[in-house]
C-alpha cells in the first residue's frame, strides 16, 4: 500500500494575495485554479514536487478567526531546500519577517518565517 501527501489546507483572506506571496518569496506556481459555485480552489506546488498547499477562503466568522493561525501557534508547515542561503536572502530582500534567525547545527540549517497572514512556516536545509 502507497499513501503519499497530496496537499495541506490554508485558510486565506485574498487568494491572490496568497498566491503573489508564496510565489515571490518561495517560487510557487500554480498548479489548479477552478471555481465551482462560489468556492475558488486555488492549488499551488514547488519545484522539488511533493505535497502542495490548497488555498480556500474563510467561510464565516469562525474560520476567518483561524487566518494565520491555524495550528494554534505552531508551526503550520516544514519546507525543505537545498538553497538555504538563497531563500534565506531571498526572504529577507522582500521583507519576510523571520521570527526564528537562521540556526546552523551539525545535521541541519533552519530558521522560522511568517507568511502573509501570520501562519508560521520552517525552512530547513539538511546537512549530509
Amino acid at each position: 500500500m502507497n499513501i503519499t501527501l497530496g496537499r495541506v489546507v490554508i485558510l486565506v483572506e485574498d487568494y491572490d494575495a496568497a498566491l503573489l506571496f508564496y510565489e515571490k518569496t518561495l517560487g510557487a506556481k500554480k498548479i489548479v485554479d477552478y471555481t465551482v459555485g462560489n468556492q475558488r480552489f486555488l492549488h499551488i506546488g514547488f519545484s522539488g514536487g511533493g505535497a502542495g498547499i490548497w488555498f480556500l477562503a474563510a467561510d464565516g466568522p469562525e474560520q476567518q478567526s483561524l487566518i494565520g493561525n491555524q495550528t494554534h501557534q505552531q508551526p503550520t508547515l516544514v519546507m525543505y531546500t537545498d538553497e538555504f542561503e538563497n531563500l534565506h536572502e531571498r526572504l529577507r530582500k522582500n521583507g519576510v519577517t523571520i521570527n526564528r534567525p537562521p540556526v546552523y547545527g551539525p545535521d541541519s540549517w533552519y530558521l522560522h518565517f511568517l507568511d502573509l497572514y501570520g501562519n508560521e512556516i520552517v525552512l530547513v536545509q539538511p546537512i549530509r
